[in-house]
């Protein structure tokens, strides 16, 4: 049975070489490639993402000063023809919210989920409303016992709980 590279964790480079075929490409540019890419094996549909990374700093008579970096990231048959008849956008981060294959360790590639940098900021902007209402708190003169409470309840809304807690 085959394997479908959404099961994997790690995917050796070359299983993508053997296995992938171009299907439409979207754009093509001197640093960049999006092209809607198809498993032979699976049916499955991804889109290919590759940049080329020019490296200023390169040193050495070895060291070319570039190096590409590809991303793959499983499509279903409606972003196929979106993409497909240009009516999906697709551009890199922008467009990329699921979990995608990029290229990592030992030629291999490996799954990224960049659902946590949604997640991050989201949670930077809960912490900077505690610390808001925090201060607040602090600056305001009563410290009752009501005081108290409403401070909790609002902290609570904030964090998005009940009042069951």
């Amino acid at each position: 049975m085959v394997m479908s590279f959404v099961e994997m964790r790690r995917v050796p480079s070359e299983w993508l070489q053997e296995r992938l075929e171009t299907i439409k490409q979207l754009k093509e540019d001197s640093l960049e490639l999006y092209e809607v890419a198809k498993d032979k094996l699976t049916g499955e549909h991804y889109l290919h993402y590759a940049y080329i990374h020019k490296q200023i700093a390169a040193i050495g008579p070895e060291s070319s000063g570039e190096e590409s970096f590809h991303h793959l990231m499983p499509i279903d048959s409606d972003d196929v023809l979106g993409l497909v008849f240009g009516e999906q956008s697709f551009d890199y981060p922008e467009h990329w919210k699921k979990a995608f294959l990029r290229n990592g360790p030992d030629g291999d590639y490996v799954w990224f989920d960049p659902s946590y940098t949604e997640q991050e900021s989201e949670s930077e902007e809960i912490g900077a409303s505690l610390q808001e209402q925090l201060l607040r708190f602090k600056q305001a003169p009563e410290r009752s016992e009501e005081a108290v409470r409403k401070l909790l309840e609002e902290l609570d809304r904030t964090l998005g709980r009940d009042d069951n807690g």
